[in-house]
């Protein structure tokens, strides 16, 4: 048996091992795999054209679709319970009661289709709406006249097949924009924000008229817009709440911008106030069917200036951005305002003329009857089956009744005519008032002559419609949303100083929240300060809460480019005088003033120029002159980092812009030349 150091011997080591053969990854498809593919495809599919993106057509959603179908098919002019109308829609929507209440809720809170009547929550204040069972809703004159018509609308089975459905609902409105909608799809998303009724009709009647037009959004909530960038539906908007200044401590909140409610706008005041952006005293909200949200504040602080504050720092300005994604030939495209608004009067065009097609055909048809019953009674045709033993000498014999009558008729005489004679009743027969059938048939004529008239002009009846709806509607559907042109809040102008820096020498420390007495300064969130140490070491950093800078510090203050400092410095050679500005600097880059390798303090250092400087220096043996004054503004303004001019080698023991405690008036005194 051999002995382990053999058969480790005989190991092969690392190197000599072969490496592992790579796994190579099968080229072809399996068909878990194609399943997989196949499956995804069809639920974005699905998700896109099914669930979140609307049909341009119709500007509606699947659920919003069936929600409106169903109310339509209950619809006798009565409220209906939503609970009820919810069951009902199940029939088509396969998918959650939940999902078809919010809809619903939603529709009726756009105003423009479903009137509901109950507790359908508060658009101002966030307040949900009550349970379905407790609240009713039925369509709007405006729904009720304008997006149905059976006899125009393409129908498809139900999901379970059970029941039919529309495709898409006959729209003879702009839903799409009137509505406004938001969905997520799939790798694509959509937010069409709603615009004014009466504005798209009106640009609707500039198409037709091949005239120029501009709409911009509307919102139930109102506030103020600025939609220079809207850029057709392709950019977005700039929406601010309206706000009253009520006097010098108070303002009002009187409009919300859109996608806000006076919960979530308090919420923002008041983290603006927690994080110093702004100062308020009180924030009072009596809101309920008007907004008004009451907002004091403190003493120093003017109503006007909290306003600009409320729009830099709060959600009282939003930015909301527009992407118009629809479903269009069963495809998702994206789409501006002016081609959705050409796509929907086409439509609406589309459907003028066909309603008038249909009902051009029904005169006709009933012109035909009427003049076959005044026919079959003034002629006495129906005397000629009295006689008449089976069915088929019945219609043989009105068939022969009529012939010699065929140039009155409009048409050759069919089964269907002759059944509808022999449906005539006696009495009518008897009682037959010819003047009264043939005002009938004039007045029949008159509507065929009208209607094909209409149809030869199509382009001024189509315009004579949209005319009628804004007469009819245009007073309940005003503009809401106020168009305005409002400058950019710049948030560093208009913050409050609700920061207090100080400074703490024993601890070293630097910020709004050191319990420090000295360089007490006022700054906004956005301020940086200016830190100077007494070895000449500066740097300009942000405002913290608490910020180790050192225990040398001696000057802090807010940095500004073009304010002059006048410095004395000492070396170990000499001490120099020099005016300068500090120009840009690096935040929190650490720069020094006293230029050189040489070690140095700082002994005099103060914002602008001093007319006359009193130097007083330390005694040393043998020295005559122990005090001395200069004019620093005789010197250039330079960089920081320039040296100075030299104005002694003496060693400086006080100097001040006034004479310092030890200065001896009658003492020997020169001054520095600076020239």
């Amino acid at each position: 048996m051999p002995s382990k150091k053999k058969a480790r011997a005989k190991a092969p080591s690392m190197r000599e091992r072969k490496p592992k053969e790579k796994l190579e990854l099968p080229t072809e498809k399996g068909p878990l795999h194609q399943r997989m593919d196949q499956s995804f495809l069809e639920y974005a599919s699905y998700v896109i054209r099914d669930r979140a993106i609307p049909k341009v057509s119709d500007g509606l959603k699947p659920v919003q679709r069936r929600i409106l179908w169903a109310l339509k098919e209950k619809d006798d002019g009565k409220f209906i319970k939503v609970a009820n109308v919810v069951g009902h829609t199940m029939q088509y929507h396969p998918h959650g009661d939940a999902s078809i209440g919010d809809a619903l809720v939603n529709l009726s809170n756009k105003r423009y289709l479903i009137e509901g009547q109950g507790n359908f929550g508060n658009i101002y204040t966030g307040d949900p709406a009550a349970a379905s069972r407790y609240i009713e809703c039925r369509l709007t004159d405006l729904a009720r006249n304008e997006i149905f018509n059976d006899e125009v609308t393409e129908f498809v089975p139900s999901y379970d097949g059970r029941n039919n459905e529309p495709v898409a609902l006959p729209a003879k409105l702009p839903l799409l924009l009137m509505l406004g909608t938001e969905g997520i799809a799939v790798g694509m998303s959509s937010k069409i924000l709603p615009h004014n009724f009466c504005e798209l009709i009106e640009a609707q009647i500039a198409i037709l008229k091949k005239e120029s037009f501009k709409v911009v959004p509307d919102f139930v909530t109102g506030g103020l817009m600025d939609s220079r960038d809207y850029n057709d539906g392709r950019g977005s908007i700039r929406v601010r709440a309206r706000i009253k200044v009520v006097d010098k401590s108070t303002v009002t909140i009187t409009e919300l911008p859109p996608a806000t409610t006076s919960e979530s706008l308090i919420a923002s005041i008041e983290d603006a106030s927690r994080k110093g952006k702004l100062k308020v005293k009180s924030i009072d909200d009596f809101t309920a069917e008007k907004v008004e949200i009451q907002i004091k504040t403190p003493s120093g602080v003017d109503a006007e200036q909290l306003v600009d504050a409320l729009y830099a720092f709060t959600t009282c300005e939003a930015t909301i951005h527009s992407r118009i994604t629809v479903i269009r030939d069963n495809r998702p495209a994206e789409m501006t305002v002016s081609e959705v608004l050409h796509e929907n009067t086409t439509q609406l065009v589309d459907i003028l003329k066909r309603e008038l097609e249909l009902k051009l055909a029904k005169l006709e048809r009933e012109l035909h009857f009427k003049t076959l019953v005044q026919l079959f009674v003034e002629n006495r045709i129906y005397q000629s089956i009295e006689n008449c033993k089976t069915n088929e000498l019945i219609y043989e014999a009105i068939y022969l009744g009529f012939k010699p009558l065929r140039k009155k008729m409009y048409r050759d005489l069919v089964d269907e005519d002759v059944e509808m004679l022999l449906g005539v009743r006696i009495r009518r027969i008897s009682l037959f008032d010819i003047n009264k059938h043939k005002e009938e048939i004039k007045r029949v004529k008159a509507d065929i002559e009208e209607t094909q008239k209409n149809l030869r002009n199509l382009t001024r009846y189509v315009i004579g419609h949209l005319n009628g709806l804004l007469e009819k509607y245009g007073k309940l559907y005003g503009r809401r949303t106020k168009r305005s042109r409002f400058d950019e809040v710049v948030a560093r102008d208009v913050a409050f100083k609700a920061f207090k820096v100080t400074y703490d020498r024993d601890k070293g420390y630097l910020g709004y929240k050191v319990t420090g007495g000295e360089f007490p300064v006022a700054c906004t969130q956005y301020d940086k300060l200016l830190v100077i140490s007494k070895d000449g070491s500066y740097k300009v950093v942000q405002i913290e809460e608490k910020a180790f800078v050192g225990t040398k510090v001696i000057f802090c203050e807010h940095p500004d480019k073009e304010t002059i400092y006048t410095m004395v410095y000492q070396t170990s050679d000499a001490c120099y005088v020099k005016r300068f500005a500090f120009g840009g600097t690096i935040m929190n880059k650490e720069y020094t003033l006293i230029p050189g390798k040489k070690k140095g303090r700082i002994v005099y250092l103060e914002k602008d120029t001093p007319d006359k400087l009193f130097i007083r220096y330390k005694p040393m043996p043998r020295q005559k002159i122990n005090q001395q004054t200069c004019e620093p503004k005789l010197l250039t303004v330079k960089g920081p980092k320039t040296k100075g001019k030299q104005i002694s080698i003496k060693s400086i023991s006080n100097i001040g812009a006034k004479p310092p405690k030890n200065w001896e008036e009658d003492a020997a005194t020169t001054e520095v030349l600076l020239t």
